[in-house]
């Protein structure tokens, strides 16, 4: 074994305890990167299996009523290559012991084998009857349903028993979400799947179908048969088709998929250049502590080359220490998060596997992290002249502190007067362990932003907005006098009627399908909020669009869009926009009631309503609810909240709670290198402390004092860092679905500063021992 080799293990074994600290900082930082990138990656595997597996169609379209001999000539069109039509809509469900209103959307089953959207069967067997029906899973383990069990339905005004003859899984809701709302509801929301006959006939649509799937061929260009195929249905009432991409479950999915991936990335740059700082900062102060060695190994014949090649070693050697464990936690973490969200989507399996080229990216996240920290202290070394190197430091220049000066000398005892010196002749290094300390607190920071943003969205959109106790949707357009109707039920204290009509918005190149949502001039039921969140008021004419719409469609107030309305009479208008308005979930487009009803050429109409009860008489209510065979859908504002809470902690909550305990372990490896290092530092100005006649506790008061003085430092730039670090996060997770917005808690910052304070007890407690271990003799062996 080479000189070199041997002097290699005896600096690792020496520094073991800081390659302790070293690995825990790449573990944290490659367990998140994999944990993240293998739980996107297999959760996107995963889906697309499913949706090739059970044939998920490429076009979707709903219309009013139209005849199934249109279907072969719908799959003439060129680039479809099969086109199925069925019928579906929703109705209220009642479950026994269960109270609460229950909203079904109910689906014709493929008339013949190898039709599109085909269901997965989880248990128990196809309808065979013409009332059974195959349940979906959410629901089914909400309530634990089983084959055999049964509940009614009230389809189309009449009531019936359906029995379930098993629970199935499809692609086309592996995110199961009620018309109108933004997130499942497990427990208040089914999907059901009935023979076809049978639903046509309670619809009334024998020999028809409301809704159209359809297969295209790889070459066909989508755009060219969506106009197509809005052509062909128009005259029976089509509401406009749309691709994959507008598929409500498959939109949410993507969106969901793309902030986790977005999440996955920013998170693992931050880990990747916070460990390769830090590793920085230990690489410079070792080979400065080394630097004598350095100049009697050039002063031996060693080259410059040969001497960066072993510091390089020693720094791989540190890293590859973490390297094993951080993959082991990030896989096991990673398939962890992956069966959590395969559970939550509803997937029948989970492709999950840590693919090699994630193992081999995680390795070059370990040597891109050592290359980036040990550059500048390598090239130190290359320029190391020997005969400076060997020459001992020259004595430190004394000199008072800035705090000397600028306070009274009583107010600082001596030790404080030291430390502050200390800290002042090295600004440099003083300035690295700050900025170490603080990376490590404004990480644990961002990491608690998600717990701090979600309330308040909670509070901003159900006490802002959404002020009404329970909303209505109709079977149909309805006249506004029903809405007398509706005030007359028990318990109602307020109602008002809304009119979601629904839209493709032009805007140049740029479109985006909507619903042009038509609120009473004064509502106070549903408000709308401007960027300060304070409620304004529906303009006279025009329209307001959410925000991050307007952005989406390069739109601003004052310009008009053009506005294709996909029911009625189906007109295109060229409308104003007045405004824009803030929310945090979802998107959409505002206007008055009044306003609206005109350009639609309808009269009054509303297709739902709000209410605003009182909760004592909410049972009466419901009952009353349920016996109208206008209401199609029932949605309770607590549930809806319940609802998004259990939505939001499932996903983004536990992979913020992985976030914090992963940062929790950079923040104790970063204090608890400082500590090993201030005190390798100091070693010899402690120990002749000691000779000079201070005691144990004026010595071990100056370490102390340094340490804590360097976290003290820390804490207001770990303040900045954590909300520009959060504010770069809001800013990567923007999306049509939900925006986050940039709310850090004083919980927050309290997390980081006592993380960094126990951190520091840790590293403080870890130093006395080592003091106390000091042997005085060796230390105070000179070079001279």
């Amino acid at each position: 074994m080479k000189a070199l080799q041997r002097k290699l293990l005896r600096d690792a074994w020496q520094l073991r305890g800081q390659a302790l600290a070293i690995a825990l900082v790449v573990i944290g930082g490659i367990a998140t990167l994999v944990m993240a990138l293998s739980n996107y990656q297999s959760l996107q595997q995963t889906r697309e299996r499913f949706y090739e597996e059970h044939r998920f169609a490429d076009l979707f379209a709903s219309l009013q009523r139209a005849p199934l001999t249109l279907l072969p000539e719908l799959a003439d069109l060129p680039g479809v290559q099969q086109a199925e039509g069925r019928v579906q809509a929703l109705a209220q469900l009642e479950l026994a012991g269960f109270e609460r209103p229950i909203t079904g959307q109910l689906v014709s089953l493929p008339q013949r084998p190898g039709g599109l959207n085909q269901l997965y069967l989880r248990s128990g067997n196809w309808p065979a009857q013409p009332w059974e029906a195959v349940l979906g899973e959410a629901f089914a383990l909400a309530h634990g349903l089983q084959a055999g069990d049964a509940l009614v339905a009230i389809v189309n005004g009449r009531r019936q028993e359906l029995r379930i003859s098993g629970i199935g899984l499809s692609p086309e809701f592996t995110y199961p979400v009620r018309p109108g709302d933004l997130f499942p509801d497990f427990v208040h929301f089914a999907v059901l799947w009935l023979p076809h006959d049978t639903l046509a006939g309670a619809l009334d649509l024998e020999g028809a179908f409301n809704q159209l799937a359809l297969e295209l061929a790889p070459e066909a260009t989508e755009a060219d048969l969506i106009a197509a195929v809005d052509r062909l249905l128009q005259p029976y009432g089509g509401r406009g088709s749309h691709g994959r991409d507008l598929q409500f479950s498959h939109r949410l999915l993507e969106e969901e998929l793309l902030a986790l991936r977005t999440l996955s990335l920013l998170f693992g740059l931050i880990f990747l250049g916070v460990t390769a700082f830090l590793l920085s900062v230990v690489s410079a102060r070792l080979i400065r502590t080394q630097q004598e060695q350095i100049a009697l190994l050039k002063a031996f014949g060693y080259r410059n080359r040969q001497i960066a090649a072993h510091y390089a070693s020693l720094v791989l050697l540190l890293v590859s220490v973490g390297l094993l464990p951080g993959l082991a936690l990030g896989a096991w973490l990673g398939r962890g998060m992956a069966e959590l969200y395969a559970g939550f989507y509803h997937f029948p399996y989970l492709d999950w596997s840590l693919r090699p080229e994630l193992v081999v990216l995680a390795c070059a996240f370990a040597l891109s992290a050592a290359a980036l920290g040990t550059a500048a202290g390598l090239w130190r070394a290359w320029r190391l002249a020997p005969a400076e190197a060997m020459r001992p430091p020259s004595p430190a220049r004394f000199a008072h502190s800035r705090s000397e000066r600028l306070l009274p000398s009583h107010w600082l005892p001596p030790s404080a007067r030291m430390v502050a010196r200390q800290l002042e002749r090295h600004p440099g290094r003083t300035l690295l362990s700050v900025l170490g300390i603080a990376l490590a607190g404004g990480m644990l920071i961002m990491s608690r932003l998600q717990a701090g943003a979600i309330d308040e969205i909670v509070r901003v959109q159900f006490d802002l907005v959404q002020r009404e106790h329970i909303s209505l949707v109709f079977t149909h357009a309805t006249p506004t006098s029903a809405l007398a109707e509706l005030a007359s039920l028990p318990g109602v204290l307020a109602v008002e009627g809304v009119r979601h009509s629904p839209v493709r918005l032009r805007h140049g190149p740029r479109s985006f399908v909507s619903a042009v949502q038509g609120l009473p001039a004064q509502s106070e039921l549903r408000r709308v909020l401007d960027a300060n969140l304070q409620a304004v008021e529906l303009p006279v004419h025009g329209l307001l669009l959410t925000e991050h719409l307007a952005q989406m469609l390069h739109i601003r107030p004052g310009q008009t869009l053009q506005v294709e309305f996909l029911d009625g009479r189906r007109d295109t208008l060229w409308l104003p926009v007045a405004g824009t308005v803030q929310e945090y979930l979802g998107v959409g487009v505002y206007a008055r009631l009044d306003w609206l009803n005109p350009l639609l050429l309808e009269g009054e109409l509303i297709t739902g309503a709000l209410l605003r009860i009182d909760p004592a008489q909410e049972v009466a209510l419901l009952q009353a609810l349920r016996q109208r065979p206008g209401v199609a859908t029932v949605s309770e504002q607590e549930r809806a909240i319940a609802a998004f809470m259990d939505t939001m902690a499932e996903g983004l909550l536990t992979f913020g709670l992985i976030m914090t305990l992963l940062a929790s372990s950079i923040a104790v490896g970063v204090v608890y290198n400082a500590a090993r290092i201030t005190l390798a530092e100091r070693a010899r100005d402690l120990a002749s402390l000691r000779v000079l006649g201070y005691t144990p506790q004026e010595v071990r008061d100056l370490l102390l004092g340094e340490l804590g003085a360097l976290v003290l430092l820390a804490l207001l730039p770990a303040f900045a860092i954590g909300y520009g670090l959060s504010a770069l996060l809001v800013a990567g997770m923007q999306n049509e679905l939900f925006r986050i917005p940039l709310v850090v808690t004083p919980q927050a910052f309290a997390l980081g500063g006592l993380v960094m304070l126990l951190a520091s007890a840790l590293a403080a407690w870890w130093a006395l021992r080592r003091l106390r271990q000091l042997d005085l003799v060796a230390v105070l062996k000179t070079r001279e």
